[in-house]
């Protein structure tokens, strides 16, 4: 028996791919994640008021969607409602952080895939000549930073953002700062609709180059938005069959009575799945299960993708173009709430804290996060965390199959593999450092 191993660069943690062969079959296919956080451990004896200013530091990509998801449970725990003005506040911050980490993806991870490049960075005098990767980077960036302006804007600071607190926010926005940034939005708007296109051409020439849009085998998809349009900041989980009907809908509460979460012995990282079936979340599932993202330029390119690969969709590479849809969304909806006033009713309601158990769950990028507490004495006694990523770990290991059966024969293992692996892992965007605790 052979063992090959396939270090992974451009995702976000630490993780590598094993597969295992022999005489040219492939008998298994492991992802293992390889860094211990420990968070869960962490928090226990935290006084429960403390925890949404600890959590953010789970990722520095993610720790918006954990300050939320933290306050949520928190709230849950108290019996708090938040006033409307709060949840729109927040949901402007989550989406930035959408912003942010699908412009970091598409452009930064997953762009090279496509141009046959190391990085969108490196520039060579030939590439300096016509300047596609140059312009393609420096807009990239550009947009990019809209999503880290967006988090200050509503979050107080980009990195481990403060403003969401128990009872709703901390301050409104300011009415100049929130039309200065519209404006920004505006302009960069048709850049990001330019890049999107960009990015689907030549997402379509490179399947025409290696032959395969990966694993196209039907799954099962889960997600936390509602089913007429997105909304990331959630109340309930829904999976649905790789007919397309759901069948099953539930609280974060009942997440463990609901689906399978289960530990490996080679990874520290968990996996999950719906009666023993690859579930697929992140932003495939969102597209399968939404039925328009209720924004003009996304619609449109919602209706493209149902066009030309029907509904639902299950090729993975398919991930990174429902990504371009969801960030020409994110930047439109961001339009519309920024054009109303924020700063003109309460953003907060008194509580009262005390001893219980809570539940919080926000649709990060890669799919519901759900925060956990149990508090006694008001310090956490249990802090869980379930993580997005877990819900796609046998569907990873299920591509990297189809990609090792590909490119594995008993002759020869074909040098497009390490590139094929790269591919897949990229193609659902998982957060190793959230996903370890």
């Amino acid at each position: 028996m052979t063992m090959l191993t396939f270090p992974l660069s451009r995702i976000e943690g630490h993780a590598r791919v094993e597969i295992e062969i022999n005489k040219g079959k492939v008998l298994s296919t492991r992802f293992q994640a390889m860094e211990k956080r420990g968070f869960s451990l962490m928090v226990k004896g935290v006084p429960a008021e403390q925890m949404p200013v600890i959590v953010p530091r789970i990722c520095g990509v993610c720790s918006t969607a954990h300050h939320v998801a933290s306050v949520k449970a928190l709230e849950d725990a108290y019996g708090v409602t938040p006033p409307p003005l709060a949840c729109i506040i927040r949901e402007l911050l989550l989406l930035g952080q959408l912003i942010q980490n699908q412009a970091t993806s598409l452009f930064v991870f997953t762009m090279p895939d496509r141009l046959g490049v190391e990085s969108i960075f490196h520039v060579t005098e030939e590439e300096a000549d016509n300047g596609v990767q140059f312009n393609i980077a420096k807009r990239a960036l550009m947009v990019r930073q809209l999503g880290t302006d967006l988090i200050t804007l509503a979050g107080g600071q980009f990195i481990h953002p403060v403003k969401a607190v128990v009872g709703g926010v901390s301050s409104g926005v300011d009415p100049g700062k929130a039309a200065a940034f519209q404006q920004r939005v505006i302009a960069a708007l048709p850049t990001a609709r330019d890049l999107v296109d960009t990015y689907w051409d030549i997402s379509i020439r490179m399947k025409d180059r290696i032959g395969t849009w990966g694993d196209d085998q039907p799954a099962y998809y889960i997600t936390s938005t509602r089913p007429d349009q997105p909304n990331f900041d959630s109340s309930s989980i829904r999976v649905m069959d790789p007919l397309g009907n759901c069948c099953s809908e539930f609280t974060a509460s009942q997440f463990f009575d609901t689906l399978t979460f289960e530990e490996t012995d080679y990874s520290y990282a968990g996996r999950t799945s719906y009666k023993g079936e690859v579930m697929r979340a992140n932003s495939l599932a969102r597209a399968n299960m939404t039925r328009r993202m209720g924004t003009p330029l996304a619609d449109g390119f919602l209706t493209r993708l149902r066009d030309e690969f029907g509904t639902p969709a299950h090729p993975i590479l398919l991930f990174d173009l429902c990504r371009g849809i969801e960030l020409v969304y994110a930047l439109e909806r961001a339009v519309e709430l920024l054009s109303s006033p924020l700063d003109d009713q309460d953003t907060d309601v008194p509580y009262t804290p005390h001893d219980g158990e809570g539940w919080g769950l926000v649709e990060a990028p890669r799919g519901p996060l759900i925060h956990h507490y149990i508090i006694e004495n008001g310090t956490i006694s249990t802090g869980e965390f379930i993580i997005p990523t877990v819900h796609n770990m046998l569907a990873i290991e299920r591509a990297l199959r189809v990609a090792a059966e590909r490119y594995i024969t008993a002759d020869s293992v074909n040098l497009e593999l390490e590139h094929a692996v790269g591919r897949v892992v990229r193609a659902f965007d998982p957060c190793i450092a959230c996903a370890t605790h």
